[in-house]
């Protein structure tokens, strides 16, 4: 399942969610999601060897958040604040240097993109990042709505789709049709 891909320091690996609630056991678990992590960790190892930034996104939610389905959202309760549930997947190898991103912290706002509402676009252009390596969870919601935002402030971007995994395994075709089409480089 390795990509192998070839950073430089103009680009930024961003891993979306990979967190417990979205991995098996999860109340919002991803098929398959616990096991993108091996993977994952030999590209951040790759990243850092090459002095690319490794960004790490999260689901944040303040307790009552309005995405939680007894508050009318689609989701179950997932992802609050502060909780083992909403921690990074244990065994994913994230260095200390790695900036996390926090999104859909606020109780009346959804946010599915690392880049919605976080600054992460400005953070990344005042680095010099050039190019966005996208992977994680889920493909066919956070990482497609995270790389289409990419895509929209101007980075190129690529998605590593062999290290990604969909809630909806029949939404893949289309998350990559709607990727493609709004320029975004899929590697499988």
């Amino acid at each position: 399942m390795s990509v192998n891909e070839h950073y430089d320091p103009r680009d930024a690996l961003l891993v979306v969610d990979m967190q417990n609630d979205f991995c098996e056991g999860g109340a919002l678990a991803v098929n398959g999601g616990a096991a993108l992590v091996p993977a994952i960790n030999a590209e951040i190892e790759a990243a850092r060897a090459a002095g690319a930034l490794v960004v790490a996104s999260r689901d944040w939610h303040p307790v009552d958040h309005v995405s939680f389905d007894y508050r009318g959202g689609p989701w179950p309760v997932h992802c609050v604040q502060d909780t083992e549930e909403a921690a990074f997947n244990p065994d994913l190898a994230l260095p200390a240097e790695t900036v996390r991103v926090s999104k859909a912290t606020a109780f009346d706002a959804d946010a599915y993109s690392a880049f919605d509402g976080t600054g992460l676009a400005g953070y990344l252009r005042e680095k010099g990042i050039e190019r966005v390596i996208v992977c994680g969870l889920a493909l066919d919601v956070c990482v497609k709505a995270t790389a289409l935002d990419a895509r929209r402030a101007d980075f190129a971007v690529r998605l590593l789709e062999s290290l990604s995994a969909a809630v909806d395994p029949n939404a893949v075709d289309d998350a990559r049709n709607a990727l493609i089409d709004a320029g975004v480089e899929v590697r499988p």
